[in-house]
């Protein structure tokens, strides 16, 4: 990876007005990750970074080009270089290539799980107290990861069915997440359709 300079878009009196807001706005380009986690990300200004990771959470909301929204995490790259991921849908949708330049606005994301809450995990909650304790024993990474493979289909039918499954999963394996027995029960019930 080639070293890129992010270049802030900032005077030093909007850049003391940002740090108290917790809001920042700059311009970086967008690299390419040999990382197996990301394909890509942009360099995050380290004051930033600084001030957006004090406390216990990493998590942001990150938007592009002022306007693609999402929740993401600062991640400290190599050694010690922060950063944005960036999924390939957003880079696809906003046609951006390795190397183009992008407007970033980071802010701190202060919700609950760091991703939206589906409504129908949340009517399963409501239907399975049991379930929703053993969710909420596990570490906020993993609550995360649920939550993203319930939410990211499109179909409300088959967020509750996932909302069900993964219950189902926690609850047999007492707060424990298998992933890949868990990704069996999700294929076994996608071939019974």
């Amino acid at each position: 990876m080639t070293a890129v300079r992010t270049k802030k878009r900032t005077t030093a009196k909007k850049a003391a007005a940002e740090s108290r807001t917790g809001t920042f706005t700059f311009t970086s380009r967008l690299e390419l990750s040999d990382n197996k986690l990301w394909g890509a990300h942009f360099r995050i200004p380290k004051e930033a970074a600084k001030a957006l990771t004090s406390g216990e959470s990493k998590r942001v909301i990150c938007t592009v080009m002022g306007t693609e929204r999402y929740q993401s995490a600062i991640v400290f790259f190599r050694t010690g270089v922060p950063v944005v991921t960036i999924n390939k849908t957003l880079r696809t949708k906003l046609n951006l290539e390795p190397g183009d330049s992008a407007d970033i606005t980071l802010e701190k994301d202060t919700s609950a799980y760091g991703l939206p809450m589906p409504e129908e995990l949340n009517e399963v909650f409501r239907q399975d107290p049991e379930g929703k304790k053993i969710f909420h024993s596990l570490t906020p990474g993993k609550q995360r990861t649920l939550l993203y493979i319930i939410g990211k289909s499109k179909d409300p039918d088959k967020r509750i069915r996932l909302s069900l499954i993964i219950l189902h999963h926690i609850k047999k394996n007492l707060g424990k997440v298998d992933y890949r027995a868990l990704n069996d029960e999700m294929k076994a019930d996608r071939a019974m359709r």
